[in-house]
């Protein structure tokens, strides 16, 4: 079974940085993409980044050109970093890797942006 644990997150001001990061109990070559979703209360589930097994990136449109997403294969880890952060970008953020159409998740970890 395939494990995602996350972390970082936390408290930070507006316009400040945060990186939260995944790693997996497995080689994360073996999926066919990774990334990063998240779940604000009253809204739905959204992917905010996702990086391919090729190494393409890609991003919500409310984060481009603010987060980055990277990967270590090393410690199977991904990491996402979030700068200039908004007070929308609160929510708790889920980490997934995906095999086909098997999806795994993370437990998810809470960021929030408030001054």
């Amino acid at each position: 079974q395939v494990q995602l644990v996350e972390s970082g997150g936390g408290l930070v001001q507006p316009g400040g940085s945060l990186r939260i990061s995944c790693q997996a109990s497995t080689n994360i070559f073996m999926f066919n993409d990774m990334g990063w979703y998240r779940q604000a209360p009253g809204n739905q589930r959204e992917l905010v980044a996702s990086i391919n097994v090729g190494g393409r990136t890609d991003f919500a449109d409310s984060v481009k050109d603010r987060f980055t997403i990277s990967r270590d294969g090393p410690s199977n880890t991904v990491t996402l970093q979030m700068n200039t952060l908004k007070s929308e970008d609160t929510a708790i953020y889920y980490c997934y890797a995906r095999v086909l159409r098997t999806h795994y998740w993370g437990q998810g970890t809470q960021v929030t942006v408030s001054s």
